[in-house]
């Protein structure tokens, strides 16, 4: 597989950047599709259906990649396997060599000791693996999410894996992933109606209280606020 030059992918994002900022969601995935062919996948974390639904509109067929980093809920798991078997879409999850008693046996229980390793080991890594074929990227990154990914832009350069990175959600607020939840019936992670906002691997989500950050049941009581993937 050929891929295209490095310096020709990030002018080809800023310029995309521009041009797509008040686009539909599933015109923004037509783009990336039509511009890279089976170089473009998406990422889904399997907190609710809604990208692949998005794709699967757009792209029947697309390519989903599911990370199973081995700590996730099992409701996480149940949330995928439905989406597989609902949607127009071929999910491929992807796996750490080591299984978790191998990883807890050579590293011991990372999650309470360095959890910035952890996520780097089980879960940076292996996406960064999976995503050598592809020269794009999708995940489901919003910039009402927390301020942190306030400036999120709907296509970007991702220069740590030399490719382009593309969001497809990214100027959707809370309330058109509700709208459009509800419109279409999509399939949403059971642990949604027990207030965890933002579903991660297990040890380290906690529901989110009244008046608290959709974000802030991720590694609560520490300053981390993302894994690594989308920074």
């Amino acid at each position: 597989m050929t891929l295209c030059p490095t310096n020709s992918l990030e002018a080809l994002a800023l310029d995309a950047a521009r041009n797509l900022e008040d686009a539909p969601a599933g015109e923004i995935v037509r783009w990336a599709h039509e511009t890279f062919g089976e170089r473009f996948a998406i990422t889904a974390s399997m907190a609710d259906g809604v990208l692949s639904h998005v794709a699967s509109t757009a792209v029947p067929g697309i390519k989903v990649l599911f990370l199973d980093t081995g700590y996730h809920f099992a409701e996480t798991i149940g949330t995928r396997d439905a989406i597989a078997a609902t949607y127009d879409v071929e999910v491929e999850t992807i796996t750490h060599p080591l299984r978790v008693p191998e990883h807890e046996a050579e590293y011991g229980k990372l999650y309470e000791i360095d959890s910035d390793l952890c996520c780097a080991i089980r879960k940076v890594w292996p996406l960064d693996r999976a995503l050598k074929p592809y020269d794009a990227w999708a995940g489901g990154v919003r910039r009402s999410e927390s301020p942190t990914r306030a400036n999120t832009p709907v296509v970007a350069w991702d220069p740590k894996r030399g490719k382009v990175k593309v969001n497809p959600l990214a100027t959707w607020t809370d309330e058109q992933v509700d709208a459009y939840v509800e419109q279409h019936n999509i399939l949403v992670n059971p642990l949604r109606e027990l207030g965890f906002l933002s579903i991660g691997c297990e040890p380290c989500t906690r529901p989110v209280a009244d008046g608290e950050d959709a974000r802030a049941g991720r590694w609560a009581g520490s300053s981390k606020t993302e894994c690594g993937i989308n920074i």
